[in-house]
């Protein structure tokens, strides 16, 4: 245990310093907590030996969990509210959208199975809150036209759509279903989990604002409990829990809450914590002298999703609203792969579906060319297409933003000779 302990020590610290390198290096911080993930795993110099995929779905789900829920809490409804509808449509059509592409080109072009080829679509089909939030954040990338708040919503809520997708697939791989079944499934997905998160949040924030707690620090806890119920009840229903997860975090973030900014704080360290656990983990699950022999299809379904699926999908929903062309540039290469994409390969491999290509590796290798291509660029880019924004500030468009500092003045005379 002792043992353990140090070394969770040594892994936190080492993603503390870390996250200051990259930094200054203009390189996401979540893709040194993955390599150095994988510089501790088997293939590694420290050689840890961890290869419990079911262990490590349900770390990665719970930590998933902290992190959607403060990707609704931390997310400003007012800044986003313009942009509400299009970033709706992006994470719901849009990821469906994304997903048939990316499957039909695996299906068509790369030969794979069928079934297995819209899998991997569906895996991959959503952006990942926890970079773009580290990236808007870090680099202080103010953005024309409510483009910030546009991709906080989408990469937030887009998620619970392609975890759909994807138990839909496995289901299909597993039972085979029927028509009405398919249909009750969707039905429970959304309409549970919508249901239960509102009705989750809204009890909260009741009992936040008619009734004090104990002590200080308690309503944290209490937020805690209430996330980790928002995300268990539906989900034991059938219903989406990721959905409902980041419903609740967006109605009790956007509420009027005593102690509301020492709980943006507390979530906001919670989240940083759980970021680093989740990246961390999954480059210690991975084994790098496998990519070589999966780089060939990983690659090429990068390149389609990064050049081609995800540009078309983004033009095609956001053209009709007269978006301008550098906005749609810039939302298209914004779609980072990352954390969830890596958890639902694993979800893959643990069901019943029987899968013949190395999902994991597949998925991993892509999040690490997303992260490392994407990710570093997006500053740069946003600066070439001049959709930076000096007077704007985006850190207005999270929750814990404080328009006004409290500011004591105190007058007094000086005579001559004071």
């Amino acid at each position: 245990m002792t043992l353990f302990l140090l070394v969770s020590a040594i892994v936190i610290l080492a993603c503390v310093l870390c996250n200051k390198l990259t930094s200054k290096l203009g390189v996401p911080a979540l893709l040194a907590f993955i390599l150095l993930g994988m510089f501790f795993g088997s293939d590694g110099v420290v050689k840890i030996p961890f290869d419990n995929y079911v262990l490590a779905q349900d770390l990665c789900s719970a930590a998933l969990i902290f992190i959607m829920f403060y990707g609704g809490f931390g997310t400003n409804w007012h800044q986003a509210r313009p942009v509400a509808v299009k970033a709706a449509l992006l994470s719901s059509l849009g990821t469906t959208l994304t997903a048939g592409l990316v499957g039909l080109f695996c299906w068509q072009a790369l030969a794979l199975p069928t079934l297995e080829s819209f899998l991997l679509g569906a895996i991959i089909a959503s952006t990942d809150a926890a970079s773009v939030f580290s990236i808007l954040r870090s680099k202080r990338l103010d953005l024309r036209d409510h483009t910030a708040s546009l991709l906080e919503v989408e990469s937030g809520s887009n998620d619970p759509f392609a975890y759909m997708l994807t138990i839909l697939l496995l289901s299909l791989m597993t039972d085979g279903l029927s028509a009405p079944a398919v249909l009750y499934q969707i039905f429970a997905q959304l309409v549970y989990g919508g249901a239960l998160g509102i009705a989750i949040a809204l009890a909260a924030r009741f009992i936040l604002q008619r009734f004090s707690l104990v002590s200080a620090g308690f309503d944290a806890i209490f937020l805690v409990a209430v996330a980790l119920l928002s995300y268990a009840v539906p989900t034991l229903l059938g219903g989406n829990g990721y959905l409902s997860v980041y419903l609740t975090g967006i109605l009790l973030g956007n509420s009027k809450l005593a102690n509301k900014q020492a709980l943006v704080n507390f979530f906001d360290g919670v989240t940083g914590l759980m970021q680093m656990f989740l990246f961390f983990l999954l480059g210690l699950l991975s084994f790098p002298s496998q990519l070589p022999d999966i780089a060939p299809t990983a690659l090429s379904v990068a390149l389609f999703l990064t050049f081609v699926a995800r540009p078309a999908v983004v033009f095609l929903l956001m053209a009709p609203f007269h978006s301008s062309v550098r906005q749609m540039m810039l939302v298209s290469w914004s779609g980072l792969r990352g954390a969830a994409s890596i958890v639902f390969s694993i979800l893959a491999i643990t069901s019943p579906a029987m899968t013949n290509l190395d999902l994991y590796h597949i998925v991993f290798f892509i999040v690490l060319f997303s992260i490392l291509l994407q990710g570093s660029l997006i500053p740069p880019l946003a600066k070439k297409l001049d959709m930076t924004d000096r007077e704007s500030n985006v850190l207005k468009t999270f929750t814990d933003y404080t328009d006004e500092i409290p500011i004591q003045f105190l007058q007094c005379t000086l005579s001559p000779g004071h």
